[in-house]
């Protein structure tokens, strides 16, 4: 890249050639966040299609700022539900303990969306932008000759250690089932099932579909990724007992799968020479306060925009020096939730009547500790 930018005004990436190793949500924002600063802009997919079946997505605020200065708007309009709420459940009784409005939420609104139809709307908007897309083709011990090399490919990076980061991920005691079932008319809820040990999180999505992950902690060892099937049989055996307006759900699963859950470090170290990292590349996070894609969706757009305005070893430091804080403090906010679904006893009796007490004298309050999470805007600088 060219020291200075056209005019001192930024514009780096205009003309540049940037590869983007990974066609998942967060390799198609960065694809499309680069395209339109006016960089040619090829994604290498590892599978022979760009493709995501049975699983529901949770867009808060602030990754819906990023899609929306992405030019989605329009887009999101009909592939997505509008969320109203989310309530924490006592998966024993079946009875709400609290409830919190996500419509008072500044910004755009809390989305659903079913992974499938999001990931088609990026790919679509990027295909418009002039972004080359290749599949079945990967980046492997040889870089692609381009100006940016971006590593958007996921958990299982191979471009995470040509930057130096080694660690070992540990099996974290637990599991998580995934399915997608029918429930036209559903309300547009997202619901925490807590119960000790385990829990699920069900929400609606289009076309009358409706989301189900459910994570019980276990000592028996399973493997990492969504790709493994499992019989539906073990998802209810394993919240058996629970109030029947969750097992009732879990009952019409038909087809499910199963992911072992995983404690992978932040990498020390996003870049060098050439070559970022973004995502589940960079940092792994567990399903635990559904930000994995929104701060995928922030790598994505902090990474174009520090690239379009500064020279490359500059920018892709600032990337770095940005990014890492906040997605630590996300990952310990996540790590904390799991133990807070998975109370046992008096421990478990008090925490609840707390939260109901504050989703009745102060439900706000509660939601303004998420302000730093919700409230946070890339798009803005």
């Amino acid at each position: 890249m060219s020291e200075t930018a056209d005019n001192g005004r930024g514009g780096l990436l205009r003309g540049r050639r940037v590869v983007v190793a990974g066609g998942g949500l967060g390799g198609l924002a960065a694809a499309l966040a680069c395209a339109r600063r006016g960089a040619e802009v090829e994604v290498l997919e590892r599978a022979p299609e760009i493709a995501e079946v049975g699983a529901g997505i949770q867009v808060s605020p602030n990754g819906l700022r990023v899609l929306s200065a992405l030019g989605l708007d329009a887009a999101m309009q009909g592939a997505s539900v509008v969320a109203q709420a989310v309530e924490p459940m006592d998966a024993i009784s079946g009875r709400p303990v609290t409830r919190f409005d996500l419509t008072r939420l500044e910004g755009p609104p809390y989305r659903f969306f079913h992974r499938a139809d999001l990931i088609g709307l990026l790919l679509e908007a990027a295909r418009a932008a002039g972004v080359t897309v290749t599949l079945g083709a990967e980046v492997g011990e040889v870089l692609p000759d381009a100006d940016l090399v971006i590593g958007a490919d996921g958990i299982h990076s191979r471009l995470r250690p040509r930057i130096g980061n080694v660690e070992v991920a540990e099996f974290m005691g637990a599991v998580a089932w995934r399915a997608v079932i029918e429930r036209p008319g559903a309300e547009p809820v997202a619901r925490v099932w807590m119960a000790p040990g385990r829990h699920a999180v069900t929400y609606p999505l289009t076309d009358g579909r409706f989301n189900i992950v459910a994570v019980q902690e276990r000592s028996q060892w399973a493997a990492e990724g969504w790709q493994h099937a499992d019989d539906p049989g073990h998802l209810r055996a394993a919240f058996a007992g629970l109030s029947g307006r969750l097992t009732g759900l879990l009952g019409q699963v038909e087809q499910v799968a199963l992911w072992g859950l995983f404690r992978h470090p932040v990498a020390t170290t996003w870049h060098a020479g050439n070559l970022a990292i973004l995502g589940d590349a960079a940092h792994p996070t567990l399903p635990f306060l559904a930000q994995g894609a929104n701060l995928a969706f922030e790598d994505a757009w902090v990474l174009a925009d520090c690239s379009d305005r500064m020279a490359l070893p500059e920018a892709l430091a600032s990337y770095q020096r940005m990014r890492r804080p906040r997605v630590e403090r996300a990952i310990a906010a996540a790590n904390a939730n799991k133990r807070n679904y998975h109370l046992r006893g008096p421990v478990r009796v008090a925490a609840h009547l707390a939260l109901k007490t504050a989703g009745r004298l102060a439900p706000g309050a509660y939601l303004g500790r998420l302000d730093w999470l919700y409230g946070h805007d890339v798009t803005a600088g």
